[in-house]
């Protein structure tokens, strides 16, 4: 007997989607609102906003929003219409990728509409089935899909191990003599929950043992870290060791699409063959020069990321001095680690957010293992040293009450409504 397809969705709806009746549109899918700031409105109230990846406080720069407009005045949100390979190609589309491809010191870079699809459509591209993937635990969701789709083997290495590393390229290397392919290692320059970086440079030292491509995700290095902001792989002086480079424009460039640079050939070669670039729509003209002004603001402003770092660095102190964990964070995304289950993690954001005016993301299981919470802060050039005052006070007082039971007594009670 074949069953319903919808029955068992009915009957689970997955570790996050159980908590929907009690979450949606408040610990999920929330509504900030008013303009993208450092305070925002949130259930009626201002409060104080680390949860926006505005890292240098673009989305609402006088420039960014002339340029964005005048675009999509002149221009139009439709166009160009059609693919890039058939009818969706412009000379400011090719002048983005050019001065991305500088910016990030590669020969060649190419457009792509969105930072998830692309990365996901970049691994399937890269690999064919008798090529190996080396990839760490601890990558970004979007890497992850890209390796399922590939249909040959790959392996896993323990996050930011280099021990483990090797061992892995070993098993890769005796299997790829076998099947006669080659070897891709996927890492992020940044990782985005714990916010540490990558270990590129001893990656990029076992180029010298053994033979294998590497592609860094910089998600959240690109603005941020390396001078004027070009990259984590700046930071770490081994840019020329990255083979594939990517980053996304939803980050510090506060808009929609990402680029990936190389050699020439590589990113050619990913032109003509990454499947969600040749079958979807091109990147819509108010997002390619709002995308060139974003970038020449990179480049000509370097005081926003020194406000950046003022920021992080007040935040990050501020809390490591008030006694806060905040794990081996080494970037500008400051996670605070808390110990407690969802329920109470719940109650805690709520007083968070209504009785102290500070909004930030909340991460819990399956995300992170069970018992344990991450109050993640996302500091930008917007906040203040006032903000920054304000929300140690908060945490400081939410962590009493954590500890004294007093959230999970109001977990119980709403429970068991």
């Amino acid at each position: 007997m074949v069953k319903d397809l919808f029955e068992r969705i009915k009957g689970d709806k997955g570790p996050l989607g159980k908590w929907a009746d009690k979450a949606e549109g408040y610990y999920v899918f929330p509504k900030l609102e008013g303009p993208i700031s450092n305070r925002m409105s949130f259930n009626g109230k201002k409060v104080i906003t680390w949860s926006i990846n505005d890292y240098l406080g673009l989305a609402n720069h006088p420039e960014v929003l002339k340029a964005d407009g005048e675009s999509a005045a002149t221009d139009g949100l439709a166009y160009p219409m059609g693919a890039r390979m058939m009818s969706g190609h412009t000379k400011y589309h090719e002048q983005l990728e050019k001065e991305c491809a500088e910016f990030v010191g590669k020969e060649a870079a190419y457009l792509v509409n969105f930072g998830y699809q692309g990365m996901v459509s970049a691994i399937d591209a890269l690999v064919s089935k008798d090529d190996i993937i080396v990839y760490d635990v601890d990558t970004h969701a979007c890497i992850i899909d890209g390796v399922r789709l590939h249909a040959g083997k790959r392996f896993v290495y323990r996050h930011n191990d280099i021990e483990s590393c090797e061992k892995n390229l070993q098993r890769a290397t005796k299997m790829a003599e076998k099947t006669g392919g080659g070897i891709l290692l996927v890492s992020e320059g940044v990782f985005g929950m714990r916010g540490e970086q990558g270990r590129l440079k001893e990656i990029v030292a076992l180029k010298e043992k053994y033979n294998f491509r590497l592609l860094v995700d910089d998600a959240h290095g690109f603005g941020t870290l390396g001078e004027g902001g070009r990259g984590t792989g700046f930071e770490q002086g081994v840019q020329d060791g990255i083979d594939v480079y990517f980053a996304t424009f939803a980050k510090s460039m506060a808009g929609i699409g990402a680029f990936f640079a190389g050699d020439k050939d590589v990113v050619q070669y990913l032109q003509y063959n990454m499947r969600s670039q040749m079958f979807a729509k091109s990147l819509p003209m108010p997002m390619v020069k709002g995308a060139l002004k974003r970038l020449d603001l990179i480049r000509t402003q370097p005081e926003l990321k020194d406000k950046l770092w003022e920021v992080t660095n007040a935040l990050q102190s501020g809390l490591r001095d008030a006694g806060f964990d905040l794990g081996t964070t080494q970037t500008c995304i400051t996670p605070v680690y808390l110990k407690g289950d969802i329920p109470e993690a719940m109650a805690m954001v709520n007083d968070l957010r209504e009785n102290h005016g500070v909004f930030c993301s909340i991460v819990v299981y399956p995300v992170i293992p069970k018992g344990l919470i991450i109050l993640r802060l996302i500091p930008t050039a917007r906040h203040t040293m006032d903000d920054v005052k304000e929300t140690i006070e908060a945490f400081t007082a939410i962590r009493e009450k954590l500890e004294n039971g007093t959230y999970k007594k109001v977990a119980e009670s709403i429970m068991a409504e």
